[in-house]
C-alpha cells in the first residue's frame, strides 16, 4: 500500500518520520533524519499528505517540503 500521510518531529538538527498507509499502518518510521538528508526522503515520497508541528523552526522546513509538491495548504 501506498503511504497516504507522513508526520515529521522538527528538531534542530535530526527529524523523525513516521509514513502510514490508508489501512492506518506504519509504512515508514525513521525515528532520526539527519538535517541533509530530509529533503532527499521527502522527495522521494509519493504524493501524500506532509503534517509538521507549528514551531519557529517549521517555517523554514515547509518552504523546502513545498518546493517538492505542487499543492499546498497553510
Amino acid at each position: 500500500m501506498a503511504i497516504l500521510t507522513v508526520g515529521i518531529d522538527l528538531a534542530k538538527n535530526v527529524f523523525a518520520l513516521h509514513g502510514v498507509n490508508e489501512a492506518g499502518k506504519a509504512e515508514l518510521v525513521r525515528p532520526a533524519v539527519p538535517r541533509d538528508k530530509l529533503h532527499e526522503l521527502v522527495a522521494a515520497l509519493p504524493p501524500c499528505i506532509i503534517g509538521m508541528e507549528a514551531c519557529s523552526g517549521a517555517h523554514g522546513a515547509r518552504q523546502a517540503t513545498c518546493r517538492l509538491i505542487h499543492a499546498a495548504n497553510g
